[in-house]
């Protein structure tokens, strides 16, 4: 059979490949402290569960628009008015089944042959993938550690061309953390301001997961974006569904039809008992989210101190997500070397930077979406085995 020469393009996701392998580890009988995976290790609150619980017994069974149901996407606005002081249009927003198909929709719209598309290096590893897939060029930016891996808006300018059709921006940022400050993202607005016909696709699903007081900046706090900014958020990080697949993307007046459209032609709608789930989790009670919060407050410092502590390891302090994207260089090995002797010989599964991006072979991701015990414990055996 003849394919298209596309797939040879097409990337994936490490964290899956590790997480496989961590399950096959596990089932013959290792003790594995997964420090790999991306996932809150909260169960989803009660009173989500429950609601989603209560749509099915209520027989919301059915197909649903292809946009979302109404009282979501009303939802979603109500919230964004809440916590932005932006007001946005629930004809502008489309749930989704989760983050990803709102990347895949924004790439394969701006993404061509000859089109150059601006991407964060290190990153989430589907930018890179998607970009590679549609045909067009891929052109990193990467953060400087000395920032604390918060994006400079300087670099990201000077990476735009009259070839750039898309920026994609993602803070606060899988794997470093770091975090785009208010001033960096005004001077990039100011910037973008020569570049008119570029569209931005803003990847905030850790917007609410923010440390030492800091303020989430949206650009949809910027008026002079909204007719080519894309937004992607959700529910999966910030209330512990990430296996529920429920996000949301908002999108420009002008491209909700086309984004409909590829909703309509790739996974019909999200299911029913799901999107009621998620009006809970936005109007419900907040409790659980702020605990959440805490909890990985506290871990954030623990093993960021423990980290630094380890010979040959330099690990700044990430402003945002719960990762840790420490500098790895000392120990004399690069990122894929330590994370396969991490994992098969001291049974503690984490991402190798390269898994992320060509300037991160000298870095390795820690997720401390884990217990402070499981962190101290997966760290004391990192230290052993590099000593």
């Amino acid at each position: 059979m003849q394919t298209t020469p596309a797939l040879d393009r097409l990337g994936t996701e490490s964290a899956f490949s590790v997480l496989a392998r961590a399950a096959e580890l596990q089932s013959q009988g290792k003790d594995i402290i997964n420090l790999g995976i991306g996932q809150p290790d909260f169960p989803t609150p009660e009173n989500i569960v429950e609601a989603g619980v209560r749509a099915l017994r209520d027989g919301h069974h059915g197909y649903t628009p292809a946009k979302g149901i109404l009282p979501l996407r009303e939802a979603v606005a109500a919230d964004i008015l809440a916590r932005r002081g932006v007001t946005v249009s629930p004809e502008r927003i489309l749930i989704m089944p989760g983050g990803k198909p709102t990347m895949f929709f924004a790439l394969s719209i701006f993404g061509q042959a000859g089109a150059e598309i601006v991407y964060p290096d290190p990153g989430f590893p589907i930018y890179r993938s998607m970009i590679g897939y549609s045909g067009a060029v891929p052109v990193p930016v990467s953060p400087r550690e000395e920032d604390g891996f918060g994006y400079r808006a300087a670099d990201i300018l000077a990476a735009i061309t009259p070839r750039t059709r898309l920026l994609i921006l993602n803070s606060p940022n899988n794997p470093t953390g770091g975090v785009m400050t208010r001033a960096e993202t005004d001077a990039l607005v100011a910037g973008l301001e020569s570049w008119p016909e570029v569209a931005i696709l803003s990847d905030e699903i850790y917007s609410r997961m923010l440390y030492d007081n800091r303020g989430h900046v949206s650009l949809l706090e910027y008026p002079s974006l909204a007719d080519r900014l894309i937004v992607l958020d959700g529910w999966s990080k910030t209330y512990a569904m990430t296996g529920w697949r429920l996000g949301y993307s908002i999108w420009p007046q002008t491209l909700v039809d086309a984004a409909e459209r590829l909703c309509v032609n790739s996974h019909s709608c999200v299911n029913a008992a799901t999107q009621i789930a998620g009006i809970e989790a936005l109007a419900g009670p907040q409790d659980a989210v702020e605990a959440m919060m805490a909890a990985f407050a506290r871990r954030r410092r623990v093993i960021v101190d423990l980290l630094n502590d380890v010979p040959g390891v330099r690990c700044p302090e990430p402003g945002g997500a719960f990762y840790v994207f420490p500098n790895i260089e000392g120990t004399g090995m690069n990122g894929r070397d330590l994370q396969a002797r991490l994992l098969e010989e001291a049974s503690v599964a984490t991402i190798a930077g390269a898994s992320f991006g060509e300037t991160a072979e000298g870095n390795i991701r820690f997720s401390y979406a884990n217990s402070e015990e499981k962190i101290r414990e997966a760290i004391a055996r990192m230290r052993g085995l590099l000593e």
